[in-house]
């Protein structure tokens, strides 16, 4: 290649992480021009992390476990559930919520012009910074669980569940992202986010709570093997919480799922792109 060209190249490669730092500024500049707004975010995050603990403090008090969770164990999930939770809706939710109103106004044109993968524009462009309560709130929590169960953590435990929770927060941008991709030929996707937070309420209970009947069972199959909500938040638990995983091999399942439906998602994405009709077409 032409010296000249190779250069050329090199100066319009874009810079992923100084998009995103400039994204993140202007989020933040965001949100402390409405500090009232930002304020009532942080208190609704909190009074709703407040009134989970108190509900499940209510349940154990009647019973010892819920399925093989113990009261300790059981709040190590839901402060990885809330850890998975809060970067989803901070970083991806803003993004995939306004990409039905980037098309219906057109300016969906002028991000698809810039120099830059336009998933990853259209995917950090805004950020909910109002989510970092419930985020220090999960990790207060999931320190408190594992201090109370007081297990040793080795290296190894606490790096799996880092890279799981990772998976985790993927797994659900690739499931927004897809659904959001639908906004191509529907115009507005509302009650697509809706189901989105109907078939992710799953995540919220572990499971093994998912027994006793047929219709549990098949949940349990569909939503672990087929589409594995129960897993991403699932696994990465009983790994931190050095609880068995029964089959072994969700262990391994679970990232590759997700890194399947990440490829399908952006597949998905750009399949919509590719016929979506501009303003000036």
């Amino acid at each position: 290649m032409d010296p000249n060209k190779q250069s050329a190249t090199r100066a319009f490669r874009p810079d992923y992480w100084g998009v995103w730092l400039r994204c993140a500024k202007n989020s933040l500049l965001r949100e402390l021009s409405f500090r009232g707004n930002f304020v009532i975010t942080l208190v609704t995050r909190g009074f709703w992390f407040a009134a989970q603990i108190v509900l499940f403090e209510i349940i154990y008090r009647n019973v010892e476990s819920i399925a093989d969770w113990s009261r300790a164990e059981y709040f190590g999930f839901m402060a990885t559930g809330m850890l998975i939770n809060s970067i989803v809706e901070a970083v991806f939710m803003p993004n995939c919520a306004n990409f039905s109103e980037l098309i219906r106004t057109g300016n969906l044109d002028f991000l698809l012009l810039k120099p830059i993968d336009p998933q990853f524009l259209v995917s950090i462009e805004k950020m909910n910074l109002g989510m970092i309560n419930q985020f220090l709130l999960a990790l207060a929590l999931l320190a408190y669980s594992v201090w109370s169960l007081g297990r040793p953590l080795s290296p190894w435990n606490v790096a799996l569940y880092l890279l799981l929770v990772l998976v985790g927060v993927a797994f659900f941008y690739g499931l927004m992202i897809a659904m959001a991709s639908s906004s191509v030929w529907l115009g507005r996707n509302q009650g697509l986010y809706d189901f989105w937070f109907y078939v992710t309420v799953f995540a919220r209970y572990p499971q093994q709570i998912y027994t006793g009947n047929p219709l549990a069972e098949v949940l349990r199959v569909v939503f672990s093997y087929g589409l594995p909500i129960l897993l991403v938040v699932t696994v990465p638990a009983r790994t931190l919480l050095s609880m068995s995983l029964e089959p072994g091999w969700i262990l391994l399942w679970a990232p590759l799922a997700t890194v399947c439906f990440l490829v399908l998602s952006r597949r998905i994405f750009f399949w919509s792109i590719g016929r979506y009709r501009s303003t000036g077409s």
